[in-house]
Protein backbone atom coordinates (compact mmCIF):
# COMPACT_ATOMS: atom_id res chain seq x y z
CA UNK A 1 0.00 0.00 0.00
CA UNK A 2 2.91 2.49 0.92
CA UNK A 3 4.32 1.45 -2.08
CA UNK A 4 1.62 2.23 -4.21
CA UNK A 5 1.32 6.07 -2.51
CA UNK A 6 5.09 6.64 -3.51
CA UNK A 7 4.96 5.30 -7.10
CA UNK A 8 1.70 6.88 -7.72
CA UNK A 9 -0.55 5.81 -11.05
CA UNK A 10 1.69 6.14 -13.39
CA UNK A 11 5.21 5.31 -11.90
CA UNK A 12 6.45 8.56 -10.42
CA UNK A 13 6.27 9.97 -7.65
CA UNK A 14 3.56 12.19 -7.27
CA UNK A 15 3.60 15.86 -6.69
CA UNK A 16 4.23 16.57 -3.32
CA UNK A 17 5.89 13.17 -2.12
CA UNK A 18 8.91 13.02 -0.46
CA UNK A 19 10.28 11.57 -3.32
CA UNK A 20 9.21 14.59 -5.76
CA UNK A 21 9.96 17.47 -3.14
CA UNK A 22 14.10 15.70 -2.57
CA UNK A 23 14.36 15.61 -6.52
CA UNK A 24 12.90 19.03 -6.28
CA UNK A 25 15.11 20.11 -3.95
CA UNK A 26 18.44 18.45 -5.35
CA UNK A 27 17.91 19.71 -8.92
CA UNK A 28 16.90 23.19 -7.64
CA UNK A 29 20.02 23.70 -5.31
CA UNK A 30 21.92 22.14 -8.61
CA UNK A 31 20.37 24.88 -10.80
CA UNK A 32 20.83 27.46 -8.44
CA UNK A 33 25.07 26.82 -7.88
CA UNK A 34 25.22 26.41 -12.07
CA UNK A 35 23.67 29.79 -12.36
CA UNK A 36 25.38 31.65 -9.76
CA UNK A 37 28.68 29.96 -11.02
CA UNK A 38 28.22 30.95 -14.70
CA UNK A 39 28.52 34.59 -14.30
CA UNK A 40 31.97 34.77 -13.37
CA UNK A 41 33.31 31.57 -15.93
CA UNK A 42 36.30 32.18 -17.89
CA UNK A 43 36.55 30.92 -21.23
CA UNK A 44 33.59 29.20 -23.79
CA UNK A 45 30.99 27.21 -21.49
CA UNK A 46 31.10 23.86 -20.92
CA UNK A 47 28.33 21.78 -21.96
CA UNK A 48 27.23 18.99 -19.19
CA UNK A 49 28.85 15.86 -21.27
CA UNK A 50 31.47 18.04 -21.51
CA UNK A 51 32.45 19.22 -18.29
CA UNK A 52 31.56 15.03 -17.58
CA UNK A 53 34.27 14.01 -19.96
CA UNK A 54 36.92 16.23 -17.69
CA UNK A 55 35.62 14.84 -14.79
CA UNK A 56 36.13 11.11 -15.81
CA UNK A 57 39.61 12.11 -17.13
CA UNK A 58 40.61 13.91 -13.80
CA UNK A 59 39.49 11.11 -11.83
CA UNK A 60 40.85 8.47 -14.52
CA UNK A 61 43.89 10.15 -16.00
CA UNK A 62 45.28 7.56 -19.30
CA UNK A 63 41.31 6.74 -19.39
CA UNK A 64 40.51 5.58 -23.00
CA UNK A 65 38.12 6.91 -25.29
CA UNK A 66 35.69 3.26 -25.34
CA UNK A 67 35.77 3.25 -21.50
CA UNK A 68 34.96 6.82 -21.02
CA UNK A 69 31.91 5.90 -23.21
CA UNK A 70 31.12 2.74 -21.05
CA UNK A 71 31.43 4.86 -17.98
CA UNK A 72 29.34 7.70 -19.13
CA UNK A 73 26.95 5.61 -20.93
CA UNK A 74 27.30 7.22 -23.96
CA UNK A 75 27.87 6.13 -27.73
CA UNK A 76 31.80 6.09 -28.63
CA UNK A 77 31.11 8.00 -32.03
CA UNK A 78 29.27 10.96 -28.75
CA UNK A 79 32.47 10.50 -26.91
CA UNK A 80 34.70 10.88 -29.96
CA UNK A 81 33.18 13.79 -30.58
CA UNK A 82 33.23 15.49 -27.28
CA UNK A 83 37.40 14.52 -27.23
CA UNK A 84 37.32 16.23 -30.42
CA UNK A 85 35.56 19.07 -29.26
CA UNK A 86 37.47 19.58 -26.08
CA UNK A 87 40.88 18.77 -27.53
CA UNK A 88 40.36 21.42 -30.24
CA UNK A 89 39.58 24.13 -26.89
CA UNK A 90 42.63 22.67 -25.48
CA UNK A 91 41.07 21.00 -22.71
CA UNK A 92 41.84 17.68 -23.64
CA UNK A 93 45.06 15.61 -24.30
CA UNK A 94 45.29 12.57 -26.88
CA UNK A 95 47.99 10.34 -26.39
CA UNK A 96 48.85 7.64 -28.00
CA UNK A 97 48.64 3.99 -26.11
CA UNK A 98 51.58 2.45 -26.03
CA UNK A 99 50.08 -0.94 -25.72
CA UNK A 100 47.38 -0.52 -28.93
CA UNK A 101 48.76 2.26 -31.18
CA UNK A 102 45.10 2.24 -32.39
CA UNK A 103 43.64 3.39 -29.08
CA UNK A 104 43.93 6.82 -27.60
CA UNK A 105 44.80 7.90 -23.73
CA UNK A 106 43.51 10.78 -22.88
CA UNK A 107 44.52 13.48 -20.28
CA UNK A 108 43.93 16.99 -19.22
CA UNK A 109 45.50 20.00 -20.27
CA UNK A 110 46.51 22.41 -17.56
CA UNK A 111 43.69 24.79 -18.78
CA UNK A 112 41.25 21.66 -17.57
CA UNK A 113 42.95 21.36 -14.57
CA UNK A 114 42.65 25.25 -13.48
CA UNK A 115 39.31 25.55 -15.19
CA UNK A 116 38.23 22.34 -13.03
CA UNK A 117 39.80 23.73 -9.39
CA UNK A 118 38.39 27.02 -10.21
CA UNK A 119 34.83 26.23 -10.46
CA UNK A 120 34.98 23.47 -7.82
CA UNK A 121 37.11 26.26 -5.39
CA UNK A 122 34.03 28.54 -5.94
CA UNK A 123 31.18 25.90 -5.94
CA UNK A 124 32.97 25.15 -1.96
CA UNK A 125 33.18 29.01 -1.44
CA UNK A 126 29.43 29.39 -2.48
CA UNK A 127 27.92 26.89 -0.40
CA UNK A 128 29.71 27.75 2.28
CA UNK A 129 28.57 31.16 2.62
CA UNK A 130 25.47 30.14 2.57
CA UNK A 131 26.02 26.81 5.06
CA UNK A 132 27.03 29.55 7.50
CA UNK A 133 24.04 31.11 7.23
CA UNK A 134 22.02 28.01 8.22
CA UNK A 135 21.55 27.50 11.74
CA UNK A 136 23.72 24.77 13.20
CA UNK A 137 20.53 22.25 13.46
CA UNK A 138 20.50 22.63 9.30
CA UNK A 139 23.84 21.98 9.04
CA UNK A 140 23.91 19.03 11.77
CA UNK A 141 20.40 17.38 9.39
CA UNK A 142 22.90 18.16 6.32
CA UNK A 143 25.81 16.86 7.33
CA UNK A 144 23.77 13.90 8.77
CA UNK A 145 21.77 13.39 5.86
CA UNK A 146 25.58 12.81 3.22
CA UNK A 147 25.81 9.11 3.86
CA UNK A 148 21.88 8.39 3.12
CA UNK A 149 22.35 11.08 -0.56
CA UNK A 150 25.57 9.06 -1.52
CA UNK A 151 23.99 5.80 -0.87
CA UNK A 152 21.04 7.12 -2.93
CA UNK A 153 23.70 7.98 -5.73
CA UNK A 154 25.25 4.72 -5.67
CA UNK A 155 21.95 3.00 -6.00
CA UNK A 156 20.77 5.24 -8.93
CA UNK A 157 24.03 4.58 -10.36
CA UNK A 158 23.71 0.48 -10.07
CA UNK A 159 20.05 1.32 -11.77
CA UNK A 160 21.29 2.94 -14.72
CA UNK A 161 21.69 -0.09 -16.74
CA UNK A 162 17.92 -0.42 -16.66
CA UNK A 163 15.94 1.76 -18.78
CA UNK A 164 13.52 4.01 -17.12
CA UNK A 165 10.30 2.64 -17.77
CA UNK A 166 7.55 5.35 -19.66
CA UNK A 167 3.72 5.66 -17.84
CA UNK A 168 1.35 3.47 -19.48
CA UNK A 169 0.07 4.68 -22.34
CA UNK A 170 3.08 6.44 -23.34
CA UNK A 171 6.37 5.91 -25.76
CA UNK A 172 8.38 8.55 -23.79
CA UNK A 173 10.02 8.28 -20.22
CA UNK A 174 8.68 10.03 -17.45
CA UNK A 175 11.35 12.49 -17.46
CA UNK A 176 13.06 14.13 -20.27
CA UNK A 177 17.30 13.65 -19.58
CA UNK A 178 18.99 15.95 -17.90
CA UNK A 179 20.16 18.52 -19.86
CA UNK A 180 21.62 21.97 -18.41
CA UNK A 181 24.68 23.24 -19.61
CA UNK A 182 26.64 22.76 -16.79
CA UNK A 183 26.71 20.69 -13.86
CA UNK A 184 28.27 22.12 -10.83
Amino acid sequence: MEDEAIQGSCGQAPPGTFEAELTDALVGIQRLIRRRLRAGLAGPRLRGAEVELLRLVQSRPGIGVSEAAKELHLASNSVSTLVNQLARDAYLVRETDPADRRAARLRLTGAAEKRLADWHRRRADLVGRQLIRLDEADRDALRAALPALRRLAGRLREDIEEPVSAPAGTTAPPEAPWTEDTPS
